[in-house]
């Protein structure tokens, strides 16, 4: 069975993060492991409240995962301390983990800013150069990028310069602010355009932390990382598609639609 590992914050909603990446994981018939960087308290309708953990404990669940049982892909999803950013950083290169999807939360929703200045730069400069592809919204490109990002031919430009300057994959997603729901990957210099069909929803929590950690399931079964981004697109948008209908706000996905036995 192949093994995949989330670094991300608890959503005790179920929604998104850690519980998102684990239902997604087991969706895809594979084994979920979790280190998590932070307890929320959040629902459909915002966060409420966040504990996060400490670098050193961080740290612990980290070796415990990959001196026991080895994941071969790993998803990242919001960190907001640059000493969590750097532990996990370390314990990558350490351990000489594969297959990195690394999900830049940086921006929330609405446009609010989700990271500290020092924790943008730790991720800049110790965590993205590391993995094998990011996977900024729009939003999230524009601040890597410092400017505006307004056409599919932006965003081809923004894929390219980010895969350049960071030495890894970049795929940006498209949907903010944009009719076409769009995604463009810079792989090595090569552009790959994923189209998408949009779902009239307005539940949508933890897409992004649902798209990234299906890249990561199909990376360790063995896929390239273009047919990854494939397969977990169609996954994601039979998800949205499925109908959930939960919360008074912005509800889940249904992860489980093709498992589901009701």
């Amino acid at each position: 069975m192949y093994k995949v590992l989330t670094i991300a914050g608890s959503d005790c909603s179920g929604g998104a993060g850690i519980q998102a990446d684990i239902k997604t994981i087991t969706a895809h018939g594979m084994y979920a492991m979790s280190a998590i960087t932070a307890l929320t308290a959040q629902n459909t309708t915002g966060v409420y409240g966040v504990m996060e953990s400490t670098p050193e404990f961080l740290e612990n669940q980290l070796d415990c995962i990959f001196t026991d049982i080895f994941p071969d892909a790993v998803k990242i999803g919001m960190v907001s301390d640059s000493a969590l950013i750097y532990t996990i950083a370390d314990s990558l290169i350490k351990y000489k983990a594969a297959n990195i999807v690394l999900d830049t939360v940086m921006v929330s929703t609405s446009g609010s800013p989700l990271l500290r200045d020092e924790a943008v730069s730790a991720l800049t400069e110790r965590l993205i150069p590391i993995a094998d592809v990011i996977t900024p919204n729009i939003p999230e490109a524009q601040v890597l990028l410092g400017r505006d990002i307004k056409s599919i031919e932006d965003m081809k430009n923004a894929a390219y310069d980010l895969c350049n300057r960071f030495g890894c994959a970049c795929l940006v997603k498209g949907g903010h602010g944009m009719e076409q729901v769009t995604d463009i990957l810079c792989d090595k210099g090569e552009i790959y355009i994923f189209e998408g069909t949009k779902i009239n929803t307005k539940n949508s929590h933890g897409t992004g932390c649902t798209l990234s950690s299906a890249i990561a399931c199909n990376l360790a079964e063995g896929k390239s990382l273009e047919e990854s981004i494939r397969n977990a697109k169609d996954y994601l948008t039979g998800a949205l598609a499925d109908g959930l209908d939960l919360g008074k706000g912005s509800g889940p996905v249904n992860h489980c639609y093709t498992i589901k036995t009701y």
